[in-house]
């Protein structure tokens, strides 16, 4: 697919104007992107993917082309009010049951979502999923350099900083992409595209409230350790990148203390964006898992 041939749509949902691709029929299947990401870091498993599934891909709440409400952020920004768009954006759509495939920011919000409205859902598929079982880890002290970002994207003066020009952007998104990658060159090709996207008004921000609505849960984490919950019985299937720096893939060790059907495995020479850096072994495993239509 082109640049010019994607489905762009957009629709009013729970006060805020989301825009969204669609591409394909058969199956729902939602894809949450992460950050630094939005719906353009599906453009390898969209084309494929809607070759048997009716594929639909939004910017979160924030991100891209999403409207970015002036709230609160714990108000506006977290993940329960995304699931609430989730479900409005469902709802809009008229899918009765669907497919979530998530990424990192997109992980919270399908977690949270099968949480609250589990008979809407027909699997989970998450890539390097990010879930309470990481726990204290998240500051372990060999992995403090890997997570300063979370605390800089906080910093009342961080958008102004990083999107200063379009060079400081691409420095800044560009070492994400770059580090959390198996191949450091992986995205060289879509950066521009990824500036271009953080470059648009309140994309840097808008991103960066996800952080600040986050910190208080991320702390407790940190502070108290993995959280006893009940499992999500929504089936699961994990697909997490053997060389991801930021969400180790040994940490998918406490996965079914809070999933109760799951499938794991570990991607080969892939990182944090399996989806993107693997999309034929993504693309292939997505299929597989969603096989049949929703019952």
């Amino acid at each position: 697919m082109t640049g010019t041939a994607w489905n762009h749509e957009h629709a009013a949902i729970n006060g805020i104007r989301v825009h969204y691709v669609r591409h394909g029929a058969g199956s729902p299947l939602v894809l949450l992107h992460g950050w630094p990401e939005f719906w353009f870091t599906w453009k390898e498993n969209i084309g494929p993917l809607s070759e048997g599934f009716d594929v639909i891909a939004p910017d979160l709440r924030g991100f891209g082309d999403t409207e970015k409400p002036d709230l609160p952020v714990e108000e506006g920004y977290g993940a329960g009010v995304m699931a609430e768009d989730l479900l409005g954006l469902a709802d809009e759509l008229g899918l009765e049951r669907f497919g979530v495939v998530s990424h990192d920011v997109g992980a919270y919000v399908a977690q949270t979502f099968a949480r609250r409205y589990p008979e809407r859902l027909a699997g989970l598929f998450f890539f390097n999923c990010p879930y309470p079982g990481i726990g204290r880890r998240w500051a372990e002290p060999d992995h403090l350099a890997e997570i300063w970002y979370q605390s800089f994207n906080q910093q009342p003066w961080a958008a102004d900083f990083v999107g200063e020009s379009r060079r400081t952007c691409g420095l800044y998104i560009g070492h994400f992409l770059s580090h959390w990658s198996h191949d450091p060159g992986a995205f060289d090709g879509d950066l521009e595209a990824w500036v271009q996207n953080f470059m648009k008004p309140g994309n840097l921000q808008g991103g960066f409230d996800w952080y600040r609505s986050a910190n208080e849960a991320r702390l407790a984490l940190i502070r108290d350790g993995p959280p006893e919950l009940p499992r999500i019985e929504t089936p699961a299937r994990v697909l997490w990148g053997a060389s991801d720096p930021v969400l180790k893939v040994e940490w998918a060790d406490r996965l079914g203390d809070y999933f109760a059907d799951l499938e794991l495995s570990a991607a080969p020479e892939a990182g944090h964006f399996v989806h993107y850096e693997r999309p034929e072994l993504a693309n292939r495993e997505i299929a597989r898992f969603f096989s049949g239509p929703p019952t």
